[in-house]
């Protein structure tokens, strides 16, 4: 009998956890995904956090065991009752009864932090923008929709780094693919929501055969390059797309990924899948962003791979 096959997306706050959740779950097909955000394992509200003095990324702030027990449920296929935290007023609201779908998209803070949950995932991801890039996206965000002001924004990344450097950032080491967007000329205006990707593709799961792409050109740099190096210390394989990357160019990397898993095509065809890669630029304009398509269809890939092994 098949089992969920689950995603996991871990990143800090604002490195683009949701942006590239709900990018995935359209590909898939919503009807095909359950989509769990571990913030709402959260110990303590936004007022108990204050008093305490804690924050929210800190592991002592999180029910990381019934979080770990919920993630071993679903992926045996269990409902669990899941508790909801709104980012809106920062409080807890009742719990919510979840039946897994065929894809489970978990999308937070600590997701890799206990070796239990780790075990639960079949393809890791951990998103590493820039921290300037990070903090600008924050700071957008939670003005816009979270209430917060910009010099509250900024003391509370402040306040946070530390429980950043200490909890959040060592979860890298567990992932499969490392994704980190950052602008062209670490400029974020001009780029206008046009950003580079650079993906680091550890050997813990089998990648598609990307070689082929090395000498990919057309007598300038390419904007696809493919090269070796170290993350953490160990070896690596690294893939970058820039943001001015045109869609001739993409095709050839598209091609590899559709060709080697069939069950891809109809994802591969554009038209069939008019959302694949589009994202708001600073403008607020929605555009095409190639090297966001091509990390939606890599870590697509790995997930419809496992049903393979796991159906």
């Amino acid at each position: 009998m098949s089992r969920p096959i689950i995603l996991g997306i871990v990143g800090d706050s604002a490195a683009g956890k949701t942006t590239l959740t709900k990018g995935i779950a359209q590909v898939l097909g919503p009807e095909n995904v359950t989509v769990i955000c571990t913030d709402d394992y959260h110990k303590y509200d936004r007022k108990q956090r204050a008093e305490i003095g804690i924050t929210a990324i800190h592991r002592d702030c999180n029910y990381l065991d019934i979080m770990q027990q919920h993630l071993s449920q679903l992926r045996i296929g269990l409902p669990i009752l899941k508790p909801v935290y709104s980012h809106t007023t920062g409080t807890f609201e009742p719990p919510v009864y979840i039946k897994p779908n065929k894809f489970v998209i978990i999308e937070g803070l600590l997701g890799y932090s206990t070796r239990i949950a780790r075990e639960s995932y079949d393809v890791k991801v951990y998103l590493a923008p820039p921290e300037s890039l990070r903090a600008t996206w924050k700071v957008k965000r939670d003005t816009q929709k979270r209430g917060y002001t910009e010099e509250q924004v900024l003391e509370e990344l402040k306040k946070r780094e530390p429980d950043s450097e200490e909890f959040i950032r060592p979860q890298r080491q567990w992932s499969d693919i490392v994704v980190s967007f950052y602008p062209p000329n670490d400029d974020l205006e001009q780029a206008n929501g046009h950003l580079n990707v650079r993906l680091v593709l550890r050997p813990t799961i089998p990648h598609p055969d990307f070689t082929q792409i090395i000498n990919y050109g057309n007598g300038m740099e390419s904007a696809i390059r493919l090269g070796l190096d170290r993350d953490m210390g160990k070896p690596v394989d690294v893939l970058e797309v820039d943001g001015h990357a045109t869609l001739e160019q993409v095709n050839k990397l598209e091609q590899i990924l559709c060709s080697d898993m069939p069950h891809l095509k109809n994802i591969c065809d554009r038209e069939g899948n008019p959302e694949l890669g589009k994202v708001a630029s600073t403008t607020g304009e929605t555009i095409q962003s190639y090297p966001l398509a091509i990390t939606q269809l890599l870590i697509t890939y790995h997930m419809l791979k496992a049903t393979q092994i796991y159906s």
